[in-house]
């Protein structure tokens, strides 16, 4: 299917993940810019997507999709995240044929020709069987990936399955091994690998016996799934950043509330495109922690930075290639004024100065600031508080940060700063007041 259908399809996941059941068709469809005929045809797709490759959904999780896919709540974010970029990262073609070649590779070392007569037999009627340039073709790119080896030095070649570090394994290890892959998975940038290998190393606690309860140990109920969907953006504007390519892309700012837009491609039916393709030499790619985001910074054809929210990005194209003084000069100009961005913030720096209280016990204050506050030095005051001093462009970024801490946290500068944290404090003090005086 074509590119502007993966954008359509992420945005619509993206809806579904943060808005769940409060839209009806018509409202999700005005939101992504398209019919509610588009609408029914991408949800129906969505729906057989999951059930061909997850357990079938019962006919209660078919009648809404949202449900569909929590159906497992804290599991929630395998189908969700993963069986979208399984289903299009590769055709449908390709897929089934790589399926095929791993399956037959993990009993035994075979040839390209061997595969070849595999392929033919195994796969279904309906796909067209490949020759041996493809066979071939698809063992050089899974060798590169690593997901086989050669058996052989000499021609011709046979491969096998790269399971050795797996089978090597204890039991116990294949446990500790899964349970730290499953921890980091879900909790460090970006995630979609760390979920793929998560889940080869389930199927092979499987394989050896184990209930699937055994790997089950943590639950998570991750909380951010607009940065793994954005992931599919990262390795198009990666490769143009090493590549020093401009890119092309529709945008669509978040304060104006519309995810996606339509590409009408029948002529007799063709309206003017209101966002017109944005041009971008992509510098750098960055993430905000507080809020699960990814941002894009560039610089623009008028000679200026630009920032865009990752999930406002769709159609995005690779386009011409610039030259590395042009790219060096531009990343240069990009470092040199966001040296004290918190985030991605160019406004004027500010010196911002904190105290930050110890609790008593463990000082996992003193240990979140250290490992959080970046650039910014801390200066002992007592064994009661510290000092926290920074330069950041502006305040607003650094801001939720602050406030994160509650009453271990008063800002002394700037004034104003300080002044504003006094009266939001006060206004969440008020909504705590008693209603009756003897409550």
């Amino acid at each position: 299917m074509a590119r502007e259908s993966f954008d359509k399809e992420v945005q619509l996941l993206r809806l579904l993940a943060l808005a769940g059941g409060a839209y009806n068709r018509q409202q999700f469809a005005a939101r992504l810019g398209i019919s509610v005929h588009t609408y029914d045809k991408t949800m129906r797709y969505l729906k057989e997507m999951l059930s061909s490759l997850k357990q079938p959904l019962s006919p209660e999780q078919e009648t809404e999709l949202s449900e569909g896919l929590r159906y497992n709540y804290y599991e929630s974010a395998d189908p969700l995240l993963l069986f979208l970029f399984r289903a299009k990262s590769l055709k449908e073609s390709e897929s089934v044929r790589l399926a095929v070649i791993l399956t037959a590779l993990q009993e035994q070392s075979l040839t390209a020709k061997e595969l070849l007569d595999c392929c033919s037999e195994t796969m279904p009627t309906d796909y067209a069987s490949p020759d041996e340039k493809t066979i071939r073709g698809d063992l050089k790119y899974l060798e590169e990936v690593g997901v086989i080896v050669r058996a052989s030095e000499s021609r011709p070649y046979r491969y096998t399955a790269a399971n050795g570090l797996i089978n090597e394994l204890s039991d116990d290890e294949l446990l500790d091994l899964y349970d730290f892959v499953d921890v980091m998975a879900n909790t460090q940038v970006p995630s979609v690998q760390g979920y793929l290998l998560r889940d080869t190393l389930k199927k092979a606690l499987r394989k050896r016996g184990f209930d699937s309860a055994v790997a089950e140990t943590h639950l998570y109920k991750y909380h951010y799934h607009s940065r793994i969907l954005d992931e599919a953006h990262l390795h198009t504007i990666h490769r143009a950043i090493r590549e020093r390519r401009w890119v092309h892309f529709i945008y669509h700012a978040p304060r104006k509330g519309k995810n996606y837009s339509a590409k009408n491609t029948n002529p007799l039916f063709e309206r003017e495109e209101q966002n017109e393709p944005q041009p971008l030499l992509p510098i750098r790619v960055i993430y905000d922690h507080q809020y699960g985001r990814w941002y894009l910074i560039g610089h623009t054809k008028r000679n200026a930075i630009a920032k865009y929210r990752m999930e406002g990005i769709t159609q995005i194209e690779e386009g011409e290639a610039a030259s590395e003084e042009e790219f060096e000069r531009h990343l240069s100009t990009v470092e040199r004024q966001m040296a004290h961005s918190w985030v991605v913030d160019t406004l004027r720096p500010i010196k911002v100065v904190a105290r930050f209280f110890n609790p008593p016990g463990p000082n996992f204050i003193r240990d979140r600031v250290e490992a959080q506050g970046q650039w910014g030095t801390i200066t002992e005051e007592s064994d009661e508080s510290f000092l926290y001093e920074i330069m950041v462009n502006g305040i607003y970024e650094i801001k939720p940060w602050l406030r994160s801490f509650g009453s271990s946290c008063e800002v002394l500068q700037p004034a104003w700063l300080r002044k504003e944290f006094i009266a939001e404090w006060k206004e969440i003090q008020a909504h705590y007041e008693p209603v009756r005086e003897n409550i």
